[in-house]
């Protein structure tokens, strides 16, 4: 085995990884009427967000038993709607009639992810307002002016939300950020003053904690999926193959996050991102989310997955139903193993044998990413074979199989495995 570098992530990407499963939370005006139409410098649409029956315990408690051990609210969507309080412009949840104007979504949310045990992300879209007439960070007419006074509420909206609610464990910003040099707001300063241990979703480059996309939103992430990366192109530059798929022997470490909307995205509004009344039969089956989990977390990525809340302000029942059935599902398949290897993990083979007649649908093998990702080929007796291993394999046997015999085959370094089972 030849010895070459070996990039490890931070404690921070670690317990990320550990998470697997989160949920994004999507609420803003279309969920109240989906013809809504955005007009720069008009305030009138807050008047439409009013929620009869606003519940986030609902909404947390159900991503818990759906599995999810993070949960990531829509703050402020495209529209340019917070769901929060803002100093900076008359757009936000103060002047709606919810609550008289007192309400704060983003503080009961945060309430909530604690009293279940969820870790709190954020999402801010920095590149879309539709308040401002921005897209891509820029003023669509060109104004710059208009460029630079969005800017300026970029920064006190961000101030608000990264100062006053607590520590986030993840932050998402959604196409990336436009840098200072090009006009956009300088949002670094204020990560590292107030949230220097968030995990960063298409963040600036080179802040700490940073994630990827894994490049699509099916939650599919390709066969070999590798946490290391050459330089993560996330910021308005697109998205090529091999960040995609990631470089083992890449600068930086930026795990991919793999979404999906928990509704089809072909048959529902707005990508089944947002709900609209009549698409519950677009929602994913456990079975369908199950399938997104074998795809993404068993090839080494986090599951991110959809949220819609109605214009009652919940999660509708048949959304929850999916949601709790992954959880099952995931509980039923992996919770007690049929085959464990106890014994030294820096070896190169392992031998893993059902004692008991029955047979395995699964091995299941995972680095010690804290080590770094270490092995670069691996092949098993059955004939399956490939390259990453990282955080989680998941790896699905021919039908019968009852021993497994799997081999290291090239790593950088002397390989350090977390545990291998079957399942």
């Amino acid at each position: 085995m030849e010895d070459k570098a070996i990039l490890l992530p931070s404690e921070r990407q670690v317990e990320w990884a550990d998470c697997e499963i989160g949920v994004i939370i999507h609420l803003d005006l279309q969920t109240f009427d989906p013809n809504y139409d955005a007009k720069p410098y008009d305030s009138s649409p807050v008047k439409l967000f009013d929620p009869d029956t606003l519940d986030t315990d609902q909404w947390i408690r159900i991503a818990a038993e759906g599995g999810a051990k993070y949960a990531v609210l829509t703050a402020k969507h495209g529209t340019g709607f917070t769901l929060f309080p803002s100093t900076a412009n008359n757009f936000s949840i103060s002047n709606a009639p919810y609550m008289n104007g007192k309400g704060d979504v983003v503080a009961s949310f945060v309430a909530s992810c604690k009293k279940y045990g969820v870790r709190p992300g954020i999402y801010y879209n920095t590149s879309v307002n539709n308040y401002y007439g921005i897209k891509r960070g820029v003023s669509k007419d060109g104004n710059e002016e208009n460029t630079k006074a969005y800017g300026r509420a970029v920064l006190r909206q961000l101030e608000e939300l990264y100062g006053n609610y607590g520590e986030f464990f993840e932050i998402w910003f959604d196409g990336g950020c436009l840098p200072p040099e090009q006009g956009g707001p300088d949002i670094v300063p204020l990560l590292k003053k107030y949230q220097p241990n968030a995990i960063t979703f298409q963040s600036p480059p080179f802040v700490p904690n940073g994630i990827r996309w894994v490049g699509n939103e099916r939650a599919t992430a390709e066969f070999d999926c590798w946490s290391t990366v050459g330089y993560s192109r996330d910021s308005f530059d697109g998205i090529t193959e091999t960040v995609r798929s990631g470089d083992p022997y890449g600068e930086i470490w930026r795990a991919a996050e793999a979404d999906t909307p928990g509704r089809d995205a072909k048959a529902s509004y707005a990508g089944g991102w947002i709900w609209r009344a009549g698409e519950d039969h677009t929602v994913f089956s456990a079975e369908e989310l199950f399938d997104k989990y074998l795809n993404s977390v068993g090839r080494n990525c986090n599951l991110l997955i959809g949220m819609v809340i109605d214009r009652h302000g919940l999660c509708p029942t048949a959304d929850a139903d999916a949601l709790r059935g992954l959880g099952r599902l995931v509980s039923e398949h992996f919770g007690s193993p049929v085959a464990t290897y106890e014994g030294d993990m820096t070896k190169t083979e392992y031998h893993l044998k059902v004692s008991d007649g029955r047979s395995a649908r699964y091995l299941v093998v995972m680095e010690d990413i804290a080590k770094g990702e270490r092995i670069l080929d691996f092949s098993l007796d059955c004939g399956i074979s490939g390259h990453c291993i990282g955080h989680k394999r998941i790896i699905r046997l021919p039908e019968g199989t009852s021993e497994v015999r799997f081999k290291i085959n090239d790593a950088k370094d002397t390989p350090i495995l977390r545990g291998i089972w079957l399942f």
